[in-house]
């Protein structure tokens, strides 16, 4: 992505969290970004554009840090941990993303349908671990599906913590606390 486009990305984004997807024109993007509305659409045909390019680079974000971090774990209880610190901090780097993502997870829209397919297919993936640990024999059998909905909803609640809290929260205290709730309450 060129320093255009990733500026118009970025500023995108920003105003998405702050302001909606509804409340933000392709106008003041540009005028935030600090280029002439061309510029936007020599890199993007619409504001819908940039809405599935964010999503699209926010999946590849996730599932790469993913398979990174899967590499050393060595069962699915290690996995679990590793993907509790990838959210935590995914959601304190990218902030904003995380805002436009569940703010727009609601309703009937095509831009809500995508959202929630990009959530379903996430926690699909979380899913599938924790059906790994329940044929380890680490985790209690249960719906694992419920299960992951589960530790999505308790991680990505801590954004909400972290803004009712209007300070600086680190990645390991809240790790440290999740880490104690969500692993005593799936394993045996």
């Amino acid at each position: 992505m060129n320093k255009t486009k990733r500026i118009i990305f970025k500023t995108a984004i920003k105003l998405f969290a702050e302001k909606g997807y509804e409340n933000t024109g392709i106008e003041e993007i540009t005028a935030v970004a600090g280029f002439a509305k061309g510029a936007l659409y020599y890199h993007f045909d619409t504001k819908e554009d940039l809405f599935d390019l964010m999503l699209e680079e926010g999946a590849k974000l996730l599932n790469n840090s993913i398979e990174l971090k899967f590499r050393h774990c060595n069962n699915a209880l290690d996995k679990i941990k590793a993907i509790l610190m990838i959210e935590i901090k995914t959601i304190i780097s990218y902030e904003d993303f995380i805002t436009v993502v569940i703010n727009n997870t609601l309703g009937e829209t095509t831009r809500t349908k995508k959202c929630q397919k990009a959530v379903n297919n996430y926690v699909k993936r979380i899913e599938e671990v924790i059906k790994e640990g329940i044929e380890e024999g680490i985790f209690h059998d249960r719906d694992a599906e419920a299960i992951a909905f589960g530790i999505f909803g308790v991680t990505f609640s801590s954004l909400l913590y972290r803004l009712k809290q209007d300070r600086n929260v680190t990645a390991e205290q809240i790790y440290d606390g999740y880490v104690a709730t969500v692993v005593k309450g799936i394993t045996k």
